[in-house]
């Protein structure tokens, strides 16, 4: 994929800028440089799978590595411990790339995540919802109070669905607060803050001085623990809306995942108001079936598949009685529920996904 490089005169800086031009113009979402026993390699992660692009000698390598840790602010001696940087750079438009250094028994790797390719969709419209999906979700964003919770791996799209969120009821009349880990893209006329563990800057110290600052609506990048957890189910019960995402396979898993932490039955029912689980899935390329030189292996882009749990007066009581994930399931099935698996099957059938690629994302 970048096998043309390897005819050029090799001076790092100039094939630095091409790397990240490269991701760039290819929506590339991440770009590894790693250390292997003779040399190094490049990988790049296109819609959510990682290829081989290129091989390097160290000679090669390290220099670009050690420019990037320039560029990035980072310590160019330190090569012991990892470190994160910003790089912004200004020749491609202030493109914004997140870095990541550490180190291996084989030397030090690098991980740029280009920050570019989240920065669309942010319209809840181009999300991929289903229709009754999007109007559960619209509807929950704009009540004043109550909890909503994005759940999903690492990588399935979380972070564009809050943004999408926040970007659609930010207006004036609304004091909109966002605690991350990091701050991954700028909202103008949001208060985005990057939490700081090193120096006692936790989600959970920092959402309660958040409470202080008159809030209408706070985003809380992941609930990670009791305490964090507690502080934003009291404030969705106390006239705030809270969104926060949860690592949980499915919608209502999440119930539960919120009783492992310690999280009172009764909580949960009267502050949650929409579950959402969702994953990212090729979307087969439009101008051919196999391969062409605008696609990958007959993909082009990604969309997101979705369910979605409206925590109505049945929902609550359910968990009231402490009942069972599977129960909570078989009443929602019950009520021709749509889940994943369902989404999925309908975008198989309008032909904007393939079954080979739900079964990879999905599992079943």
């Amino acid at each position: 994929m970048l096998s043309y490089l390897t005819n050029k005169i090799f001076i790092a800086s100039q094939w630095l800028d091409e790397l990240l031009n490269f991701s760039l113009t290819h929506k590339i979402s991440d770009l590894h440089i790693e250390p292997l026993d003779n040399h190094y390699r490049i990988r790049l992660r296109l819609d959510g799978l990682l290829q081989e692009a290129l091989t390097l000698s160290k000679e090669q390598a390290l220099p670009i590595i050690s420019r990037i840790k320039i560029l990035s602010h980072m310590d160019i001696a330190e090569q012991r411990l990892p470190q994160d940087g910003r790089l912004q750079y200004e020749k491609f438009s202030h493109a914004d790339f997140r870095i990541s250094t550490c180190p291996t028994v084989l030397g030090e790797k690098c991980v740029i995540r280009n920050l570019m390719t989240m920065l669309t969709p942010l319209a809840i419209d181009e999300l991929g919802m289903l229709a009754f999906q999007k109007a559960l979700f619209t509807t929950a964003i704009q009540k004043p109070q109550g909890l909503i919770l994005v759940t999903g791996p690492t990588g399935s799209g979380k972070t564009v669905t809050l943004y999408s969120a926040l970007q659609s009821i930010n207006q004036a009349q609304k004091n909109i607060i966002s605690i991350e880990d990091p701050v991954e893209i700028k909202l103008a006329g949001i208060n985005q803050i990057n939490i700081q563990p090193k120096i006692g800057l936790t989600f959970a110290s920092t959402l309660r001085t958040t409470l202080r600052q008159d809030p209408d609506v706070i985003m809380v990048g992941e609930m990670r623990d009791k305490e964090t957890a507690e502080i934003a189910i009291a404030a969705a019960q106390t006239g705030h809306l809270v969104l926060s995402t949860l690592h949980t396979n499915s919608a209502v898993d999440s119930f539960t995942r919120l009783q492992q932490m310690g999280i009172e039955n009764y909580q949960i029912a009267s502050a949650c108001r929409l579950i959402i689980a969702q994953r990212l899935v090729r979307k087969r390329c439009k101008t051919c079936q196999d391969s062409c030189p605008a696609c990958h292996e007959g993909y082009r882009g990604r969309t997101a598949i979705y369910e979605m749990i409206e925590v109505d007066q049945i929902i609550q009581r359910l968990i009231l009685q402490a009942q069972s994930s599977d129960l909570i399931s078989s009443h929602l099935k019950n009520q021709a529920w749509i889940s994943m698996q369902d989404h999925a099957a309908q975008m198989i059938a309008t032909g904007i996904t393939t079954t080979a690629e739900a079964k990879r994302v999905l599992g079943n």
